[in-house]
């Protein structure tokens, strides 16, 4: 009965002791920006012209659309915003997919050559009103995302993106699951 009880403790405490969360620099509306751009996701999150990812848009994309000084509410955080413009300065963003450095991932591959929608893997993210905190792995440092929301990975995408999750999508769609197609 103990090793029962003992188990289920470290089953539900494991989490909560391994991962720890940071607020976002900002809250980021993407249904709003959504519904008023033209391209969906690609009008912010675009392809260099190498075909790999820019990820997260610049600053620079930002004032295509917004300009300092003109805020679009009158919130705390459409000022920390406006702070940003006016000082040309970066938001750091806390990137919830960044893979380990051992991963090489061509968002080009999969959505310019394979067809593949954005939310695929992603999810509705592109339907929220607001960021979940950012949580991490208090040992490696990498996001939850990376490593699932469970103790033992339980879930598909969006809560996690594991390698069995590409391998399983690969084997779906007949690609080749070589490690080198993937880690560099």
């Amino acid at each position: 009965m103990g090793l029962v009880i003992g188990s289920a403790f470290g089953f539900w405490a494991t989490p909560t002791i391994l991962y720890a969360e940071k607020a976002q620099p900002l809250q980021f509306n993407h249904k709003l920006h959504l519904e008023q751009v033209s391209d969906s996701c690609k009008s912010c999150h675009t392809l260099r012209e190498d075909g790999s990812f820019s990820g997260i848009p610049s600053i620079q994309s930002c004032k295509e659309c917004h300009e300092a000084g003109s805020l679009m509410g009158d919130g705390k955080n459409e000022a920390a915003f406006d702070e940003y413009l006016k000082k040309n300065q970066p938001i750091p963003w806390l990137v919830y997919s960044r893979q380990p450095d051992c991963v090489f991932f061509s968002h080009a591959a999969h959505t310019a050559s394979a067809g593949l929608e954005c939310a695929q893997c992603h999810a509705d993210h592109g339907q929220t009103t607001k960021l979940r905190p950012y949580e991490y792995n208090r040992l490696t440092g990498y996001s939850r995302d990376i490593w699932g929301t469970g103790p033992i990975g339980l879930g598909g995408p969006p809560h996690r993106m594991k390698m069995d999750d590409c391998a399983k999508c690969h084997s779906e769609n007949g690609v080749n699951r070589a490690c080198f197609v993937c880690h560099k």
